[in-house]
């Protein structure tokens, strides 16, 4: 009976053993959740961008992203949020290194913005007075203040009231 033990146990030290080679494999857990990061911005972000860029034309890219961001934040029934900005919100402020990579997603963000304001005012879908540096950063902050809002339970109809307006900045109006 004893021995039946000793071998159930050296059963459970090679499986320690293998396991812990496994997660030593993954790294260290900044380590981990950078790569959690940046396979979240690659599905996720730079999926969604590249799919409105395809489909649309550069304005309603811009609109069709955003309104996909309000949809999927009211469709998370756990309020869960997006990666990115809780990444922001809770990760970036105590860590340097994972504030620059969360910093560099959200550049990737503003630069669709920007790229597609560019490409609509030369397709005179956008009037040429609209700024396009200044909107894009407006439409980033747009985007965050969804999604944070949506974690606090915020209805479509204050969503859609936060978008609106930094919409109608592509027409022109202010």
């Amino acid at each position: 009976m004893i021995q039946h033990h000793l071998l159930d146990l050296r059963g459970e030290v090679q499986h320690y053993r293998k396991l812990r080679g496994q997660i030593v494999e993954l790294g260290d857990k900044r380590a981990l959740f950078s790569r959690s990061l940046r396979r979240y911005a690659e599905r996720s972000m730079r999926d969604r961008i590249a799919r409105m860029e395809a489909t649309h034309r550069p304005k309603e890219a811009i609109r069709a992203f955003i309104a996909e961001i309000v949809d999927r934040s009211l469709k998370d029934p756990d309020r869960k949020g997006c990666l990115l900005v809780n990444s922001a919100l809770d990760v970036a402020p105590h860590d340097a290194e994972i504030g620059r990579v969360v910093a560099g997603y959200l550049d990737e963000l503003r630069a669709f913005f920007r790229r597609n304001i560019e490409a609509a005012r030369k397709a005179g879908q956008v009037p040429r007075t609209v700024d396009a540096e200044e909107v894009s950063g407006h439409l980033l902050g747009v985007v965050l203040g969804v999604r944070v809002l949506a974690r606090t339970g915020a209805r479509r109809k204050l969503l859609d009231g936060v978008a609106r307006p930094a919409l109608r900045l592509l027409d022109g109006r202010r």
